[in-house]
């Protein structure tokens, strides 16, 4: 898939979170990426069989305190992990959307034991 429009699809998916929430990503950037970096898959405990779709890399809002003049918090897709797991243009948008709304949540405080209940792990 073109970079353009994977990129669309993933603005699309945080245009339909409700505005009550997208308030809260203000100081949130989110970026697409080919794939994680080393640095990044070592922050996670990954098994060979496991594929990092999506990274949160911040201060979730549950966790702040005198948090002022910041870097934005970030958000990366990784378009190489999400097309690599998927069979067609379909599965990636859906997945596009699993993985935003996952991140997002993290952004929000939600760990993935919580969003594994929640069933968006």
């Amino acid at each position: 898939m073109e970079r353009t429009t994977f990129e669309r699809l993933v603005r699309r998916v945080l245009s339909a979170i409700p505005q009550e929430f997208r308030a809260y990503l203000e100081n949130v950037d989110v970026i697409v990426e080919d794939w994680p970096t080393t640095a990044q898959l070592k922050t996670h405990s990954l098994t060979d069989e496991d594929v990092l779709l999506g990274l949160y890399e911040g201060v979730p809002l549950t966790e702040r305190h005198d948090y002022v003049r910041v870097l934005p918090d970030r958000i990366t897709i990784f378009q190489g992990s999400i097309e690599m797991i998927c069979e067609s243009e379909e599965q990636m948008v859906e997945e596009i959307r699993i993985t935003v709304v996952h991140e997002v949540a993290h952004h929000f405080g939600i760990d993935d034991a919580r969003l594994h209940e929640l069933g968006v792990a």
